[in-house]
């Protein structure tokens, strides 16, 4: 591809090998669907030890093991819930996760989990394409809950699969569980009620969070203290853009300067105005979240007119190996959200596994690098800690009950709504925990050609920093 050319979310999709059934992902689930912007469905189930995917007519099913079985206690109904995920489009890249965990999960539970009431209950998952669109994304939740009898639905991937789905359950009084989105949106931008909402719950991330692991790395290397804010008119720049719980705090708490152009349209292809502003008035920080074909081609861009800030950071897009492939070598060096990586000191609540080991079964499973997202399967493993604990499962507001009394730890951090409500600390309101972040470097690694370097661990203090920080570097 030349420099020169924009690069769509289809075109991003297909650089990066995630797009349609090019990419293989092991046995029983078929592959990935069509390419982005079609139409098959994929529902998925797994009931104790069994998987048997649908995908565009097609069969497959494989046996899968199981721990904390309980062999002789009475069986009980299965426990169904419910996958919203974006198996093409824009966010395919979640969906390629959800297929790996949702394999993960199904061995995981085996034969069963015992429950409070005593009995032995299978889980069945059942997994709908949101095709990366926010109407969707509440169509095939409230699908799931009207005519399939999900006991409970999960979703994860910014706010466009997140929020609509919170927002279809909390209005069908079913329990939720999200993960990996801005834990503003989901909670403000949902306009909560006064004592939260009673349905929907998420281990998330904070925009303060993210601002707070990369200002440790911004302070590490020196700079004017001027940051160019790259931001889409969706729903993730509300968040971060939040004037009293957002990016803008931290960055005047410590004498940074924010530039903000004005917010581009979703799926823009050309960037120059905001690289013009950001020339002008002489940022060198770059600082946004944004989808992966937007920044690839404003980076390149920006490669092309002359901007070359000394840092260069940006959420979502850069915390996946697959957007760094997008770009080229021009991507070494940009800073990335770490929501998630194989050396943190986690482990699997259910199968006792490590984050490396769970890293290592993902890419055997895929044939994949590795990818951040994996942290998604912690919500199967907090969805599986409510219902142990619910003392009636037919009843869904004993289940949110269970929620909201979940203390433990999964592979993506701990859990604990028992802490008090701080909305300054981890608990910040009755519907949200926030996880462990850092700060990512991509860089040259000796198994791929991209691998992140854990730079800042401002959010996670037990997780271990492995490289300093670098500016930079252009030819």
């Amino acid at each position: 591809m030349s420099e020169e050319r924009t690069v769509s979310r289809r075109d991003f999709l297909k650089m990066a090998g995630i797009a349609g059934a090019a990419v293989g992902v092991g046995a029983g689930l078929g592959g990935l669907l069509a390419a982005c912007g079609d139409d098959g469905e994929a529902t998925t189930t797994a009931a104790g030890g069994t998987t048997e995917t649908t995908v565009a007519g097609t069969t497959d099913t494989t046996a899968g093991g199981g721990t904390e079985t309980t062999a002789g206690a009475e069986g009980g109904r299965p426990i169904k819930i419910g996958v919203v995920s974006p198996q093409t489009g824009g966010l395919a890249m979640y969906g390629v996760v959800d297929k790996w965990w949702v394999d993960h999960a199904t061995k995981a539970v085996g034969e069963g989990i015992a429950f409070a009431d005593g009995k032995r209950h299978k889980f069945e998952l059942i997994v709908r394409d949101s095709q990366s669109d926010s109407n969707r994304a509440a169509q095939v939740a409230g699908d799931m809950i009207t005519n399939d009898g999900c006991d409970m639905i999960v979703a994860s991937g910014t706010p466009d699969t997140v929020d609509p789905t919170a927002d279809q359950c909390e209005a069908l009084e079913t329990p939720f569980l999200g993960s990996l989105s801005p834990w503003q949106t989901f909670y403000f931008g949902r306009n909560a009620p006064a004592e939260g909402f009673k349905w929907t719950y998420g281990l998330f991330l904070g925009s303060e969070q993210a601002m707070n692991v990369f200002m440790d790395v911004y302070n590490k290397i020196p700079n004017n203290k001027k940051v160019g804010m790259l931001f889409a008119n969706d729903a993730d720049a509300q968040g971060w853009l939040n004037e009293e719980t957002g990016a803008p705090v931290v960055l005047k708490a410590n004498g940074y300067e924010m530039i903000l152009p004005g917010l581009y349209q979703p799926g823009a292809e050309d960037f120059t105005a905001q690289i013009s502003e950001f020339k002008k008035q002489g940022c060198e920080i770059l600082c946004g979240t944004n989808n992966p074909s937007e920044f690839t081609n404003f980076w390149k861009q920006a490669h092309q007119q002359g901007w070359q800030p000394k840092i260069a950071s940006s959420g979502k897009c850069l915390g996946y190996p697959q957007s760094l492939e997008a770009i080229g070598e021009i991507g070494y060096g940009l800073l990335g959200e770490g929501n998630w990586h194989p050396t943190w000191p986690f482990k699997d609540s259910l199968t006792g596994m490590t984050c490396q080991e769970l890293a290592d079964e993902y890419t055997a499973f895929t044939n994949l690098q590795w990818t951040s997202a994996v942290c998604q399967y912690a919500k199967f493993e907090w969805a599986v800690d409510a219902f142990k604990r619910a003392s009636d499962i037919d009843d869904k507001a004993t289940v949110a009950e269970a929620i909201r009394g979940t203390k433990m730890e999964t592979c993506g951090g701990p859990i604990d709504f028992t802490e008090a409500i701080d909305p300054a600390g981890k608990h910040p309101n009755p519907n949200v925990y926030k996880q462990p972040y850092c700060a990512v470097q991509w860089r040259k690694g000796e198994t791929y050609k991209f691998e992140p370097f854990i730079v800042g661990n401002a959010e996670a203090p037990m997780v271990t920093v492995q490289s300093d920080p670098e500016p930079m570097q252009y030819s």
